[in-house]
């Protein structure tokens, strides 16, 4: 009982000068690992400079926090309360972001509690994983896209149901009184297949008349910024 009113009370041992520079120096240290981790694994327009360089601050400030905190509970619940008035509104670009977000702070925490064992050891798994997975996109999806008039809407959908034996799904279908817009969704594999035939779907479609356009989308899950 005694010693939860000493924490209550704010009596706490204070971390010394080298203490706080020591759990400071090495979260730099893990927060530049990860600055290399989300440089490799972002490629393409998914990528921000300004949002990397934020993962070693977060890395820092969380360090910093939890060095201010120590063991004192009223303390922690009074930087809980501070911290919940704050609103973030940053978009998330990439879902991998979130990951990199959590590595930042726990490695802030693990860092500022003195624990670097556990958070060393943490990331080095962690980058291991991402060194190996965070490549991955899911790039896998085209779109095609046609529009044309309304007197051909059976003659296309035919010939997209039959180019691609019943493996184009169709996603969208806008109507106007003159037009009709379709999307469907093709795998990639299956339209390097269709591409492999003597007549590709483009060339049967503007076969058909009264095509306005035949467009084909990547579908991917990064946005530009």
């Amino acid at each position: 009982m005694q010693d939860i009113l000493n924490q209550l009370s704010g009596q706490n041992m204070d971390l010394s000068l080298i203490d706080i520079i020591t759990n400071l120096t090495v979260a730099t240290a893990i927060a530049f690992a990860i600055y290399i981790s989300y440089w490799y694994t972002h490629v393409g327009t998914a990528y921000s400079r300004k949002f990397n360089v934020s993962l070693i601050t977060l890395t820092i400030l969380t360090a910093t926090v939890m060095a201010v905190i120590g063991n004192n509970i009223a303390l922690s619940l009074g930087m809980v309360g501070a911290l919940s008035i704050v609103r973030f509104r940053t978009a998330i670009k990439d879902s991998r972001d979130t990951t990199y977000i959590f590595w930042a702070i726990v490695v802030g925490i693990g860092c500022g509690s003195g624990d670097f064992l556990v958070a060393g050891v943490g990331s080095i798994v962690v980058f291991i994983v991402l060194l190996f997975l965070g490549r991955v996109t899911n790039n896998q999806r085209l779109l095609l896209i046609i529009k044309a008039q309304r007197s051909s809407e059976m003659n296309v959908e035919g010939t997209v149901f039959k180019q691609f034996n019943k493996k184009a799904f169709l996603r969208v279908k806008n109507t106007t009184d003159e037009s009709i817009e379709w999307i469907y969704e093709l795998s990639r594999k299956d339209y390097q297949k269709e591409e492999k035939k003597e007549l590709t779907i483009t060339e049967l479609l503007y076969k058909v008349g009264g095509i306005d356009y035949v467009n084909i989308v990547t579908q991917s899950d990064e946005i530009s910024g």
